[in-house]
């Protein structure tokens, strides 16, 4: 029994965990240290990929988590809003990494149940000392169906992959970047029994940190710069794309959701669907050419023992200060770039006049506003940016900014709770149009439209909305495209603007294949 579970049964009080945060120098660019964590089961890349962009300060990377938290929706065989719960508790009472990790496993309220698994690992210490945003506490997702844990909805479609709707892993190493200022951080904690043997480890977890990364920096491995071109005369062929819905099935959902609008039960749907292709490389090949050509601000890999997680996603969906303001930035309203000068003025003269993207990006601003009254102090709910376009490689996006000031007797979670799914990819009013997305759409959202991203001890925050994103499991990619339908949405249109949304995926995929043909 560990330090941790001695507790819970009154025989021992451990030791408060030994936190050391120091100062690094790099040598290499920073995202390419995960290759000292990627390989390890449970390790996770925040990468802030594109730059220079107001969203792209920070970047970190985690490993070694002292425990790990994942919850499922469980069918039938449980109370509603309940939740398959299981706790990966990986440290011994001597604060050494458990051969045999001791599993606890119940029935019961997901995110009542990550608040006690926070507080059970928390590391005390005073945030305006932290040199970065996120320093201790949880990497992660919370996948689309966590909202199921919120709000009473049928769960009609399939899981496929089947993942845990919840993962979050309590990282002890975290190596952290701000690339305003080009300082780098280590950040590790030491646990056990006794103040000396949890200063012991927080040292030796340092230490042998230090030593990889000067390994590594003495033979680095070879810099990214796409993948090796195919052998002369060897046919590249593009990349199989299976999809639940062809063209004709995405248009007949787009007028099934159109009609929801017409008989007045909704306002605006964000419908999706599900593509699939093989992956023949290494999924951090296909991160590494997905971020060449797509970088983005929220841009992560995942490495669970289920799946990895690759991404390169724009768009912010909730963060939370150390003043404990709360933001979130919709996305609504996409064209694709111009082939020149001139194509790229009329594609950037389109979105900012057009009727529909405005309409879609003001209802999702207005849903989250009220999402944010729910929880935020009154009369401080607000919206700096309205409807400001922003320049990404494949796409140019609408988007606009709300901010609130979270209520003091809130915490993060109660502002996920309040907000959870983000709005961009439900619809309005959310709960009406996420049961006709279950009705519509033939299998679960998963990962997708959810959320990655850091939840500090501090309780700063920031989670992203996850789009442009693959999930692979067992040699196969998964990935989804979608787009808002309002009342004068074209079918058609809106099944083009998703495959515009899918060029840099397919891309990344093509370029891999290309070289492995």
């Amino acid at each position: 029994m560990s330090a941790i579970h001695a507790v819970r049964d009154g025989t021992k009080q451990p030791s408060p965990p030994h936190h050391i945060v120091q100062e690094v120098k790099l040598a290499l660019p920073f995202w390419r240290y995960f290759e000292l964590f990627r390989k390890q089961q449970y390790s996770c890349l925040l990468d802030s990929a594109r730059a220079p962009h107001k969203l792209c300060r920070y970047s970190f990377m985690g490993s070694d988590p002292a425990a790990v938290y994942k919850a499922k929706r469980q069918h039938g065989a449980a109370p509603e809003g309940q939740a398959r719960i299981e706790v990966i508790h990986r440290r011994g009472a001597d604060g050494l990494t458990l051969e045999t990790p001791f599993v606890e496993k119940k029935i019961a309220d997901a995110f009542n149940e990550l608040r006690a698994v926070t507080a059970e690992y928390r590391v005390e210490r005073a945030p305006n000392d932290a040199p970065v945003p996120f320093l201790t506490g949880a990497m992660g997702y919370f996948g689309y169906e966590a909202g199921y844990f919120i709000e009473k909805l049928p769960d009609l479609g399939k899981d496929q992959p089947e993942l845990p709707d919840i993962y979050m892993l309590f990282m002890d190493v975290v190596l952290a970047h701000d690339h305003e200022s080009g300082a780098s951080y280590l950040s590790v904690v030491g646990r056990g029994p006794d103040a000396k043997s949890a200063q012991a480890r927080a040292e030796a977890l340092r230490d042998e940190t230090l030593t990889r990364i000067q390994m590594m920096e003495k033979d680095p491995p070879a810099e990214w710069t796409g993948p090796k071109a195919a052998a002369p005369g060897a046919k590249s062929t593009p990349v199989e794309i299976n999809a639940h819905f062809d063209e004709a099935g995405y248009i007949n959902m787009v007028r099934a959701a159109k009609d929801h609008i017409t008989a007045g039960d909704i306002f605006e749907v964000c419908t999706t669907h599900r593509l699939d292709s093989p992956l023949r490389a290494d999924p951090w090949d296909l991160y590494r050419e997905l971020r060449r050509i797509n970088p983005a601000p929220f841009a992560c890999y995942i490495h669970l023992p289920e799946a990895y997680v690759v991404s390169s996603s724009p768009e912010r969906f909730l963060s939370l200060d150390r003043q404990r303001v709360a933001e979130s930035r919709p996305i609504k309203g996409t064209r694709p770039r111009g082939k020149s000068p001139q194509e790229e003025e009329a594609m950037l003269a389109d979105l900012s006049t057009n009727i529909k993207d405005r309409a879609e990006n003001l209802m999702i601003v207005d849903l989250v506003r009220n999402d944010f009254g729910r929880v935020c102090k009154f009369n401080t709910v607000h919206v700096p940016e309205l409807l400001v376009i922003e320049h990404y490689s494949t796409v140019f996006q609408l988007v606009s900014t709300i901010r609130g000031q979270l209520e003091d007797d809130k915490d993060p979670l109660d502002l996920i709770k309040a907000c959870f799914p983000g709005g961009s990819m439900t619809g309005a009013p959310k709960i009406e149009a996420m049961k006709i997305i279950d009705r519509l759409e033939p299998v679960k959202r998963g990962i997708y439209s959810g959320s990655i991203g850091y939840m500090d001890f501090s309780g700063v925050m920031d989670l992203n909305i996850v789009i442009r994103t693959f999930v692979v499991v067992d040699g196969r990619c998964y990935y989804n495209v979608g787009g808002a339908v309002v009342a004068d949405s074209d079918p058609r249109g809106e099944y083009l603007e998703t495959m515009d949304k899918a060029r840099a995926l397919i891309s990344a995929l093509n370029n891999l294949a290309g070289a492995t043909a």
